[in-house]
């Protein structure tokens, strides 16, 4: 098959982290580091976990290779580096309460760096689960007040959750994944993190580095809720959620039961599999599987019983 056109699979790369459990290995079948494998690094070019392709004609190379020497697979599209990272995350404990720069503020700050927006779909979670997104501080003078007082319950904004929610991450804004979920991340390919409180937890016998002062910085006050307007369309045996479009990515869901061919306009479109299985142009695909439609496949087939989580940039 010529390679423009060939489905680019990827191999992911895991990382162990304090709060991290074993439902990668469990529940998605991936062969995991260790039984505290907190996230799945599923379509990556950072350098901190650069993903390799798993098939076809490029198979054993990296991402971050194939957008520097074959551009042509993701339509052209400028930029020095992969903009998408997509991951899955398995809190077995909280992560610390923290927050991401944008652009500009990375830039300057963390040599060249991209910032940090990203968006969260909830493929599990514990009953009565909760996260934390966004502050109660009126203004800058009062978050500074609530952060030096450690008066983390006043300051934080909890809210409930269930399987199937989805919350966009603008920079600037406090959050928290919570023990018990289980999360696909849409985000721009960064590792930037500025965490604001750790719960006084201990990594090797002393605290994890906090970041207070640059947190202080880059949270924006006061918090402005961002409402989730979710598009849905309907089509033969498919269901599809549009959950977010903004500067950076553009996020969908779909769910199928049958069969549909689609057509793609954008210069690449990455897909993760979130449930069941089926067929991509009866090339087998299930739950936990994540590959890249290039740009020289303009149309494709899906077939079976799944649900896809699609990300994209807009040309």
């Amino acid at each position: 098959m010529n390679g423009e056109k060939e489905i680019l699979f990827l191999n992911p790369v895991f990382l162990e982290q304090i709060w991290g459990g074993n439902r990668l290995a469990t529940e998605f079948h991936y062969d995991t580091p260790s039984e505290r494998t907190g996230e799945c690094w599923a379509v990556s070019a950072h350098e901190n976990g650069d993903c390799t392709i798993g098939n076809g004609t490029y198979k054993g190379e990296f991402l971050s290779t194939l957008w520097k020497d074959h551009r042509e697979l993701f339509g052209n599209v400028k930029g020095d580096r992969f903009p998408l990272l997509i991951k899955i995350i398995d809190a077995k404990e909280d992560l610390a309460i923290q927050v991401h720069p944008d652009d500009n503020y990375a830039g300057i700050h963390e040599n060249g760096s991209l910032g940090k927006a990203e968006c969260w779909y909830v493929l599990d979670c514990n009953e009565n689960a909760e996260i934390i997104i966004g502050h109660n501080a009126r203004d800058k003078e009062e978050l500074i007040e609530m952060i030096h007082k450690k008066e983390w319950n006043r300051l934080i904004r909890r809210i409930p959750v269930k399987k199937g929610d989805f919350f966009q991450i603008d920079p600037g804004t406090v959050h928290a994944i919570t023990a018990g979920i289980l999360i696909l991340e849409t985000q721009q390919s960064s590792d930037i993190t500025y965490r604001l409180y750790d719960f006084d937890r201990l990594s090797n016998g002393v605290p994890r580095e906090l970041h207070i002062e640059k947190s202080i910085d880059v949270i924006k006050t006061p918090y402005v809720e961002r409402k989730s307007e979710r598009m849905t369309t309907r089509g033969p045996g498919c269901f599809k959620e549009g959950l977010v479009e903004c500067d950076y990515y553009f996020v969908d869901k779909i769910d199928m039961d049958g069969i549909q061919i689609f057509h793609n306009t954008n210069p690449f479109l990455i897909m993760s599999v979130s449930e069941g299985k089926g067929t991509i142009n009866h090339i087998p695909i299930k739950k936990g599987d994540h590959f890249i439609i290039p740009n020289g496949l303009k149309d494709y087939t899906l077939e079976g019983k799944l649900s896809i989580i699609i990300s994209g940039i807009n040309k």
